[in-house]
């Protein structure tokens, strides 16, 4: 039985509130250091590398390629940190 879109539609027109405004002040960005997302990003992919490779059933068989996709996000985390950590260009504002 298909639903009664209308009547969802409806509903969901009835149900939806305008968000309130907010000020620029209110809007702030967090005070967050850029590298040290980077590096538990990081941690994420070594912790998934080990993972995949503590499990034969995660890097055997049609899923032998998995252990790469750790890897590659390891090598380009690498390589986004150092970007980070130079601080010229785009990244002279990440702290």
């Amino acid at each position: 039985m298909i639903p009664n879109r209308e009547g969802y539609a409806a509903r969901m027109d009835e149900s939806q509130e305008r968000a309130p405004e907010r000020t620029a002040e209110e809007l702030q960005p967090l005070a967050v250091s850029t590298a040290r997302v980077v590096l538990w990003g990081e941690l994420g992919w070594v912790a998934a590398l080990v993972v995949i490779l503590a499990v034969p059933a995660l890097h055997e068989g049609e899923r032998d390629w998995w252990p790469w996709v750790p890897v590659a996000g390891i090598l380009l985390g690498l390589l986004g940190y150092s970007y980070v950590r130079r601080g010229r260009g785009n990244a002279a504002g990440a702290k």
